[in-house]
């Protein structure tokens, strides 16, 4: 299984299709389509010390929010820090990368619309899987140590989401043009 898999089950899609008021299959296509294209947008983010650093600084801060004994609750997720993730990881191309997921959709329901309600739900859920993967159990808030490149880290556990094939479907053809020409 992929972490991208991985990632997908803690993902309460049902809970999600009720609060926005969509059905399950719509709501599920949505978060697939959304899960490598944030992921895609954070990694793009972390390929400066910059975006590194400040991708970092997010994961320790949402270490054990959202995702609290490996699933996601829609009651611990803050939509709201969600809108900020996304305004920081798409900006403003956010409503360009919407109607692109929504396009490549194998679900004909799923709209720009759609994938933009469902971003802020999903953003802080990543973040906080990826404290989880990325600190591991530690329940201190301590930043995480300072690793070269290539030893680990955050872009190695980005990559681990990327390298699936829905992973590199999505960043190939999809959204490269969107996510490298930030």
């Amino acid at each position: 299984m992929s972490d991208l898999d991985e990632l997908m089950k803690i993902i309460p899609t049902g809970d999600i299709a009720k609060q926005l008021g969509i059905p399950e299959s719509v709501a599920d296509a949505a978060v697939q389509q959304v899960l490598p294209g944030l992921v895609g947008g954070l990694a793009a983010n972390a390929q400066s010390p910059q975006g590194k650093a400040s991708l970092e600084k997010a994961v320790v801060h949402h270490q054990g929010k959202a995702v609290k004994g490996g699933k996601a609750s829609l009651k611990d997720v803050d939509t709201k820090d969600g809108e900020k993730i996304v305004g920081h990881v798409f900006g403003a191309k956010t409503d360009q990368v919407a109607t692109t997921l929504a396009a490549n959709s194998s679900a004909g329901d799923v709209t720009g619309e759609i994938i933009k309600q469902v971003l802020p739900i999903v953003a802080p859920i990543v973040l906080s899987w990826l404290a989880s993967k990325f600190l591991g159990g530690s329940t201190t808030t301590a930043a995480p140590k300072e690793e070269p490149a290539s030893s680990g880290g955050i872009g190695d556990v980005l990559g681990g989401l990327l390298s699936s094939k829905q992973g590199q479907d999505m960043l190939g053809g999809v959204l490269g043009g969107l996510l490298g020409g930030k």
